[in-house]
């Protein structure tokens, strides 16, 4: 799994410096940089507040869902028959 961060992009459209949106919701430019370049773990939903409502915009205009293949789920490999769990099949 894979979390693709846009904040880079969001910042362009808005037109406002990664220093200009670290004043303003109170962190480094330094972590503003980090989070644009998706070199983070995570983010408290706090700074993500203050970041959506700086750039007026959704936690789905920053962050984006991006599967990978090898985390595709596959079929159980406990139930020895190699089907997909009933809870799956729905």
């Amino acid at each position: 799994m894979a979390i693709e961060v846009n904040l880079g992009v969001v910042l362009a459209k808005r037109r406002i410096r990664s220093k200009d949106l670290a004043e303003q919701i109170g962190i480094s430019e330094q972590n503003v940089s980090l989070l644009k370049s998706g070199k983070v773990r995570g983010i408290r939903f706090e700074t993500l507040s203050r970041i959506c409502a700086v750039l007026d915009c959704q936690p789905g205009d920053l962050l984006a869902y991006v599967p990978d293949a090898s985390s595709a789920p596959g079929p159980d490999e406990n139930d020895g028959g190699g089907t997909w769990p009933d809870w799956a099949k729905s």
